[in-house]
């Protein structure tokens, strides 16, 4: 059996993969646990957890499944409901819970859905955290009795507490701005567009009536076609959208060009050096960041510190360098001083901020980052293991590097959700980038094949 956590909690089709059992389960490993390596220490009484939701239907077991685990083994609970992830990440902080604990998918569509586990402080678990959880579901153990079961209750206020949060952090209003707002019939539905609203914009809402069963259907940050007709329909100044549990955000300019988290890193970075809160002058990336956006940095005489694929490894680098700023192209930004974790909501009222701030388009902002042409290739049926060792396809990387000097970038490596090599190729034109990347998958077949 494979390992039951993987870059972003326990996914898996809803009913099938993810059952009440194995969520009710793995909800009593988790408070054993983090009981035992101290999330619970110091606290008098019961430990205390708060568990929220995004909107799909079956959520709505999984919650009841975890609050029953969580209860059962002593914990008591605070029940959110439908928010975003960050929010509930939030909340775990500023409730001084000992665990948070949020049913989603992310993007991922409706029928499947997932279990994360935030640690004290709404942080995401470390990986021998989550180890030893799997490894503690099953066991036998004892089960308190009478008072010293947990008790459940609902906290209203939690939406409210996580957009007067989000206001907290603007640099600038955003009056005057009118903005089109894709909830992705998902988290974020109501608290996106209410904070964007209190901080001074005029909002016009698509995919905010969420239903269980329509959350991230053709819509949200995978989906921007009906954002983009919004947007150039009613004059719009920008447009921005979810995903489905609201941790990262896209956004769309007054024409409809996409602006995605390469821009919004370059931007929001420019602009927080300029107010002297950009700690060390770094922006944290994955290597999936187009060169564009290197070169954008390097030319502001900004410095990129480079990860893997996964918002969890930007995080990681971020608290080892003490960095601020970091995110991935698909609009996962984590702006540190204000989240533990990427939350699309703060990023949409920043990048916003930005704008009304500066007084120019975001289509002006974003142009300070020149997207060179990108083609990836998946190449399947190869020996994944030898793709940093093999000499044939090393020599033939190196021979594509030269061929595309300083205007190009080819990276090579093995999916870690997919059984396949993905050969990523960057040049000056879409036709040199499309050829150098289709040679290379060429000779991955006949090297690792």
């Amino acid at each position: 059996m494979g390992r039951l956590f993987g870059t972003d909690g326990v996914r898996g089709l809803a009913n099938a993969d993810l059952t009440a059992e194995l969520a009710l389960d793995l909800a009593v490993a988790a408070a054993h646990v983090l009981g035992e390596v101290g999330a619970f220490a110091g606290r008098e009484g019961r430990p205390v957890a708060v568990v929220g939701r995004d909107t799909r239907a079956s959520g709505e077991f999984l919650e009841a499944a975890v609050v029953a685990g969580l209860a059962s083994a002593g914990v008591d609970v605070w029940r959110v409901g439908a928010l975003p992830t960050p929010a509930v990440a939030y909340l775990t902080a500023a409730l001084d819970a000992d665990l948070g604990v949020v049913l989603s998918a992310s993007h991922n569509p409706m029928p499947d859905n997932g279990i994360k586990l935030l640690a004290r402080g709404g942080h995401k678990l470390a990986d021998d955290v989550e180890d030893a959880i799997e490894a503690r579901m099953n066991e036998e153990w004892t089960r308190p009795t009478g008072a010293g079961v947990g008790r459940v209750s609902d906290h209203a206020e939690g939406a409210a507490l996580y957009v007067e949060h989000l206001l907290s952090t603007l640099p600038h209003r955003l009056d005057g701005l009118t903005v089109v707002v894709d909830g992705a019939n998902g988290a974020a539905s109501a608290v996106g567009p209410e904070a964007l609203r209190r901080a001074g914009a005029t909002v016009l809402e698509i995919h905010t009536t969420p239903d269980g069963l329509n959350i991230n259907d053709g819509c949200g940050s995978t989906h921007l076609g009906d954002l983009v007709a919004a947007v150039r329909e009613h004059g719009a100044d920008a447009g921005v959208a979810f995903d489905g549990d609201a941790d990262r955000c896209l956004a769309v300019d007054a024409d409809g060009a996409v602006v995605d988290g390469d821009h919004v890193l370059a931007i929001l970075g420019l602009a927080m050096r300029e107010r002297g809160v950009l700690t060390h002058d770094t922006v944290v990336a994955t290597v999936m960041a187009n060169l564009g956006f290197r070169l954008a940095l390097q030319e502001a005489e900004l410095t990129v510190v480079e990860t893997g694929v996964g918002d969890r490894y930007v995080l990681e680098a971020m608290r080892a360098g003490g960095f601020v700023l970091g995110g991935e192209q698909s609009g996962h930004v984590i702006l540190a001083d204000h989240a533990t974790t990427g939350d699309g909501v703060l990023t949409a009222l920043h990048l916003l901020a930005r704008v009304a701030e500066s007084g120019r388009p975001l289509a002006d902002l974003a142009a300070v980052v020149q997207k060179l042409p990108q083609v990836l290739l998946n190449v399947r049926d190869v020996d994944r293991s030898r793709v940093d060792s093999d000499p044939e396809l090393l020599a033939a990387v190196a021979a594509a590097e030269a061929e595309l000097g300083r205007t190009g970038r080819v990276l090579l490596r093995s999916s870690g959700t997919e059984p396949v090599v993905r050969v990523m190729v960057e040049a000056a034109t879409a036709e040199q980038a499309r050829a150098v990347a289709e040679r290379l998958a060429e000779v991955v077949r006949a090297t690792l094949g």
